[in-house]
């Protein structure tokens, strides 16, 4: 009977030792994870996103040409080639600046300067330091008689990164320098003058004194002006004629509140005739 009960008694502990260890092995059980139901994404978010990555894709690829050639030299590169030298009267003109001066010059706006041999070489979005850079290729190797430089107005928006008034005017200074030293009349403009609220081509409302604080461009255009008198150039000054009585771009010479529209440039184009027939007086 003792033996009996001492064999049970130990069946029992073996079978309670195996019965731990398989549930110390055996994993526990898990829940099934819930599937999520999928979403039908509708076509008009499809195209967004489509018309979005065009949109990153096109920005990327400017960045990168801006890399390889940050002055854009490659711009005028061509038409600089095919430009033929200035008969010896001709007063050829070249207007040097950002895009004011780029799409000024394009037969969509207006003629530009009918009859006369005026040569543009504005590039929207430039800066000072990039128009020092290919001041000499679209400039210098043109032979004008005249340079008239119409610039400042990004370099206080920060588009190459931030930059100081010394510095814009150190680099204005420049190309007044090198241009006199080649010969060539300097014409130095004004910056225009902006306003806020205008629209852009999205049609979408945009704040431009932000960036270009209507107090930079007053000083920048009053150091303009006693730099112009100080060396003997023409300081051919624009801001009074385009600037409201609150001190803004006036609202009919702009769509965006800064490039001028048709009505703008017509308002331009007398003052810079001007400005250059004062320049190549004798």
């Amino acid at each position: 009977m003792k033996l009996t009960r001492s064999l049970t008694l130990c069946l029992t502990g073996c079978l309670s030792l195996c019965a731990a260890t398989l549930r110390a092995q055996t994993p526990p059980l898990q829940a099934p994870i819930p599937q999520k139901p999928e979403v039908e994404i509708p076509h008009s978010q499809t195209a967004c996103d489509c018309h979005d990555l065009e949109t990153a894709q096109a920005k990327l690829a400017k960045q990168e040409a801006t890399l390889k050639d940050w002055p854009n030299l490659t711009r005028y590169r061509e038409a600089n080639s095919k430009l033929p030298a200035p008969a010896k009267d001709e007063n050829r003109v070249v207007f040097m600046g950002d895009s004011i001066t780029d799409i000024w010059a394009m037969p969509e706006m207006a003629p530009f300067f009918p009859g006369k041999p005026y040569v543009g070489r504005g590039i929207g979005g430039q800066t000072t330091p990039q128009m020092l850079l290919r001041f000499r290729p679209d400039v210098v190797a043109l032979q004008p008689k005249v340079v008239v430089i119409l610039a400042g107005t990004n370099d206080i928006a920060g588009n190459t990164g931030p930059m100081s008034l010394e510095e814009i005017e150190g680099n204005l200074a420049s190309m007044s320098e090198l241009a006199k030293l080649h010969g060539i009349r300097v014409v130095l403009s004004s910056v225009l003058p902006v306003y806020d609220r205008g629209h852009n081509h999205e049609g979408k409302p945009v704040v431009m004194t932000d960036r270009r604080p209507p107090e930079k461009i007053l000083a920048l255009n009053e150091w303009l002006k006693k730099y112009s008198a100080d060396h003997k150039l023409i300081y051919l000054d624009y801001f009074p004629a385009m600037v409201d009585e609150q001190g803004f771009l006036k609202k009919d010479l702009s769509e965006d509140g800064l490039h001028p529209n048709k009505k703008g440039y017509e308002v331009m184009v007398p003052l810079a005739e001007k400005a250059i027939q004062e320049a190549v007086r004798p």
